[in-house]
């Protein structure tokens, strides 16, 4: 990964994906580029100017803040969406992050009314681009020592298995794990698969152990992070939005529950 995307705005959690992402694009040696996108009033026909006055010095304080965490970083810019309204920022977000390998977002929160709900939906599913979302408690300088791959047979988990790899750091301890419920079939399949997705990681040189757990009484989402909580883990791998549907309605349910209750940095993959 050599080009990374930060989304900045004016909220606190902002300077902690700046943070991460920072040391992720110094780590990598990676160009890092950071987008200024925050809802604003719109009211068309009203607004003498654009942009206003308070998001102009919004914008500075972002560019300062960026170009001070980026120090040492091979290539950085820091650009503005300039663009108020919702349905806009996500237009134009999704379409930048396609000229991206990661995108780093933060954490959708009700309270946060600076960035729209669905921002990282929309992202990766539309973009064609993962991307590290960073949960709005906790602070993380960086991941990779101890990821946590979940893996299915499915699209979205073989082209998560392959864009996480890239995040892994050196001499990490990694695990691969398969979680389904009691009464799955293919048990033993799905143990062949699990091992092939630690085969193709090897090929990487990155050593990880597979596991195959079965969630009673909770739901997939839910092991998830409990597995992710017993590895000590820093850094959880999914597949995004895949199954049956369409991705906005009966489909994603699960990745949805995952960006309300995640603990830890997760990179989503689609």
């Amino acid at each position: 990964m050599r080009n990374l995307l930060v989304h900045l705005d004016s909220s606190p959690q902002s300077a902690a994906r700046l943070t991460l992402a920072a040391n992720l694009a110094r780590r990598l040696d990676a160009r890092l580029v950071g987008v200024f996108a925050q809802v604003a009033a719109v009211h068309a026909g009203v607004i003498a100017a654009w942009p206003p006055a308070d998001y102009v010095a919004a914008f500075k304080q972002a560019k300062a803040a960026f170009e001070a965490a980026t120090a040492g970083v091979k290539s950085s810019e820091c650009i503005d969406l300039n663009r108020g309204a919702e349905a806009e920022i996500l237009a134009q977000s999704v379409d930048l992050a396609r000229h991206f390998d990661l995108v780093v977002c933060g954490q959708p929160t009700a309270d946060n009314a600076l960035a729209p709900v669905d921002l990282v939906e929309r992202i990766v599913v539309d973009s064609g681009r993962p991307a590290l979302v960073i949960p709005y408690a906790g602070r993380f300088e960086d991941v990779g020592k101890r990821p946590l791959f979940a893996w299915s047979n499915s699209p979205e988990a073989a082209r998560a298995l392959a864009d996480g790899a890239h995040l892994v750091q050196k001499g990490a301890e990694a695990a691969v794990v398969s979680v389904s419920k009691p009464d799955a079939p293919d048990v033993a399949y799905n143990r062949t698969s699990l091992d092939l997705a630690v085969a193709h990681l090897a090929a990487y040189g990155i050593a990880a152990k597979p596991d195959q757990a079965v969630a009673v009484d909770i739901g997939l989402m839910d092991a998830l992070l409990n597995q992710a909580a017993d590895h000590s883990a820093d850094l959880l791998v999914i597949g995004a939005f895949g199954g049956q549907g369409y991705p906005r309605f009966s489909r994603g349910s699960g990745s949805r529950f995952m960006l309300k209750h995640m603990t830890l940095p997760v990179l989503f993959s689609h």
